[in-house]
C-alpha cells in the first residue's frame, strides 16, 4: 500500500464527497478516482479493498469533525452546569452542520449498516468508542448527566442534524433554541 499521507487525505476527502453525493452504493474506487481527478487505479493503490477505503473514510470523518482544541480549552474554563453542557452541544452541532458533506457521508455510512454487515463491523466500533469517549469526557468535565443522558442527546442531535441537513419539520425554531429545550428537558432541575 502506498504511503503518501497528503494524497491519502485527498482521496479520503473525495470518498467522503462521493458518499455525500451518491450514497454508499455509489462509493467505488473508480468513483473516488473520478472525483479526485486522478488516474484510474490510484484509489485502489492506496486502499486495496472496500473495507480499507471505508476505514480510511471513517478515520478522515473523525479528523474533520474533531473539536477545535482552543474551543474545548475555552469551554473547559467555565463552571460545569446545564449552560456549559448546552454550549458543548452547540459546538458539536456547529461542527456537524459546517461540515455538511462529512455529516451526510456519516449518515450514509450509518444507513448502509442496515444493509451491509461488513460496514456495520467497520463503523460500529468507531461509533461506540466515540460514545464511550463522550461519556468519559462528560464525567471528567463534571458536566451533569451520565451515559443514559448522553445517549439520549446523541439520538436527539442525530435527529436534529437530519432535520437541519435535509427537509426541516420546523424552519422557524432556531437550532440554539432546540438545543436549549433538549438540555432543559433531559437535565431538569440540574444547575
Amino acid at each position: 500500500m502506498v504511503r503518501n499521507d497528503e494524497r491519502r487525505r485527498a482521496l479520503a476527502d473525495a470518498g467522503i464527497a462521493v458518499l455525500a453525493d451518491a450514497g454508499a452504493r455509489g462509493l467505488t474506487h473508480r468513483a473516488v478516482d473520478r472525483h479526485a481527478k486522478v488516474p484510474v487505479g490510484t484509489t485502489s493503490n492506496y486502499f486495496r479493498s472496500r473495507d480499507d477505503l471505508l476505514q480510511a473514510l471513517i478515520a478522515r470523518i473523525g479528523e474533520r469533525l474533531a473539536p477545535d482544541p482552543e474551543v474545548l480549552a475555552r469551554l473547559s474554563r467555565r463552571k460545569p452546569g446545564k449552560a456549559l453542557y448546552a454550549d458543548y452541544l452547540r459546538d458539536i452541532v456547529r461542527r456537524l452542520s459546517r461540515e455538511h458533506d462529512v455529516t451526510l457521508a456519516l449518515f450514509e455510512l450509518r444507513l448502509e449498516t442496515a444493509r451491509n454487515p461488513e460496514v456495520e463491523e467497520v463503523i460500529g466500533g468507531w461509533l461506540r468508542a466515540g460514545f464511550a469517549g463522550d461519556v468519559a469526557f462528560n464525567a471528567e468535565a463534571g458536566l451533569p448527566g451520565g451515559a443514559r443522558e448522553i445517549a439520549l442527546f446523541h439520538y436527539a442531535i442525530d435527529g436534529l442534524l437530519l432535520d437541519r441537513l435535509t427537509t426541516s419539520i420546523d424552519v422557524t425554531t432556531s437550532t440554539d433554541a432546540v438545543i436549549d429545550a433538549l438540555v432543559e428537558g433531559l437535565l431538569p432541575g440540574q444547575g
